[in-house]
């Protein structure tokens, strides 16, 4: 059973379509039916939703300790949408938007499109992924035009059970290293960093906004701490509260999608620069991804640390965060780090620099 329906521009139809389809499902035997899949970047676009005759929930488990290969043969072409100078380029230009006022906050991104001499097995690099990233919210969807969606996000946006939610935003971001004294550096700078600290307020203080007036408690750490993945360490709150009244998870994750760590702030003006200088269109990148049942549980994830495979094609996707005092290199560097994760999970080891 599946459901296009936008997230956004269509009013209540989202609403009303999932309500609608949660009644089908529990009129041919459906306990608790569940939805899952994919909104896109621009709630304006089709959602890319169903309900599953099955659903299984299972318990977290211990990743893969090993992989059958990677199964994707040869990359023989890699293409950069923007590449380099563009990429920078277009922070310039961002960053003249930043710097007048016009915005706090906006989010740029960029793809790598590889072209493998076979399919890859997106069930294998699933597999990779979550050997690699075991930390992660992982997830492998298929989509609409024949695409899968695989990635190994380290972002939650909202956890809801019962009247109780949570969400992990995630902005502001320093490399790893393998040297241990020169990783605690780096992750001791990222605390310390005004420009990052900066980005990383303008996300809670957004998130604050929408919430609050939904919520009869709302918890949030008076600073960020550190989260940690295999290639990054990131600023991150986590933030729980109480419901004053029901809300579906869905619902909720719709409102606070996307949040500035995805877009910028405000939204509607990010929004209008992203579409001004990204030479192609998100999609699913930047979206969210996950479930919510007919009784409002539910959890969802942001579509990033991913990558789409159509037949033998791979698009990666990786954004960095602007604010005034950022620097376009950094912002390039930033993204190419970002990407590593998924080229590693196909068996390029080299980071996209």
């Amino acid at each position: 059973m599946a459901i296009t329906t936008p997230a956004e521009a269509s009013g209540p139809n989202l609403e009303r379509d999932v309500l609608q389809a949660f009644s089908k499902a529990q009129a041919v035997g459906l306990a608790n039916p569940v939805l899952v899949g994919v909104i896109p970047f621009d709630k304006r676009q089709a959602s890319s939703l169903f309900i599953p005759r099955h659903v299984s929930h299972l318990s977290p488990t211990s990743p893969p300790t090993a992989i059958c290969g990677f199964a994707c043969g040869q990359a023989r072409q890699c293409v950069e949408q923007p590449d380099q100078v563009g990429f920078q380029q277009a922070v310039m230009r961002a960053l003249d938007e930043l710097r007048s006022g016009r915005l706090d906050k906006a989010v740029l991104s960029r793809l790598l499109q590889l072209e493998f001499d076979e399919p890859p097995c997106a069930a294998t690099i699933f597999q990779g992924l979550r050997q690699q990233n075991p930390e992660a919210y992982h997830f492998l969807a298929d989509l609409p035009d024949g695409g899968v969606l695989i990635g190994a996000s380290p972002e939650l946006l909202l956890r809801k059970t019962g009247q109780h939610l949570e969400t992990n935003p995630l902005a502001g971001s320093a490399k790893r290293h393998k040297d241990s004294k020169a990783d605690v550096q780096a992750a001791n700078g990222l605390l310390d960093s005004s420009k990052d600290q900066h980005e990383h307020r303008l996300v809670i203080q957004d998130i604050e906004r929408q919430l609050r007036p939904l919520c009869r408690t709302l918890n949030i750490p008076s600073a960020p701490s550190l989260m940690s993945t295999s290639r990054l360490w990131h600023l991150s709150t986590r933030i729980s509260g109480e419901l004053a009244s029901p809300v579906s998870a869905l619902k909720l994750a719709c409102q606070l999608h996307p949040t500035p760590a995805l877009c910028g702030f405000p939204t509607a003006e990010a929004r209008r620069l992203i579409a001004e200088l990204e030479p192609f269109d998100r999609g699913v990148f930047g979206g969210i991804v996950g479930w919510c049942d007919a009784a409002g549980n539910g959890e969802w994830a942001v579509v990033i640390r991913c990558g789409v495979i159509h037949q033998r094609q791979v698009r990666l996707f990786a954004g960095a965060g602007l604010v005034s005092a950022s620097c376009p290199e950094s912002e390039w560097r930033e993204t190419g780090t970002k990407l590593g994760t998924m080229l590693s999970a196909f068996g390029l080891e080299r980071e996209a620099v």
